[in-house]
């Protein structure tokens, strides 16, 4: 018990990259808070060097689980973003966007050039050359309607 009785803060710290280690090995997000509290520990330990290792324990265990706490409940009332997300929705990345027709809309379909490639799309009918902006998407197909006109 004796070599408790001289934790210093770089012990905290190896202890600190330890669980960043299990981190990065095991799945969740457990173990990289209580990263954080050994690094943290660790730094109350660099500016109180002669803290008693029951009190670094006891910090050590109150920031882990205040820090747990605190992600859970941002967790809860943080919507993930992973669900907005455009992954794999290419169409729905042009909402919003302005171009202008390469083939004219007759019957409701038309196409334009998106960046490298051709995409369908599907509107009020417009001559070739027309500015439309894309306000939805069907699958593979852009919905456009006519551009507002810019003030100059």
């Amino acid at each position: 018990m004796k070599w408790l009785q001289v934790i210093d803060y770089w012990h905290w710290w190896s202890l600190g990259i330890v669980f960043l280690i299990m981190e990065m090995l095991l799945s969740g997000v457990f173990f990289l808070w209580m990263a954080v509290a050994a690094g943290v520990v660790g730094a109350l330990v660099l500016f109180q060097p002669g803290m008693l290792w029951q009190y670094q324990l006891i910090w050590f265990a109150v920031i882990t689980l205040v820090s747990l706490a605190a992600w859970h409940l941002y967790l809860r009332y943080a919507p993930a973003e992973a669900s907005r997300s455009l992954l794999n929705r290419r169409a729905e990345q042009y909402i919003g966007r302005d171009f202008v027709l390469d083939d004219a809309i007759r019957n409701g379909f038309g196409r334009i050039q998106v960046d490298d490639s051709l995409w369908r799309v599907e509107g009020p009918d417009c001559p070739a050359g027309t500015r439309v902006s894309v306000v939805g998407t069907d699958g593979v197909v852009l919905k456009v309607a006519p551009a507002a006109r810019d003030s100059e």
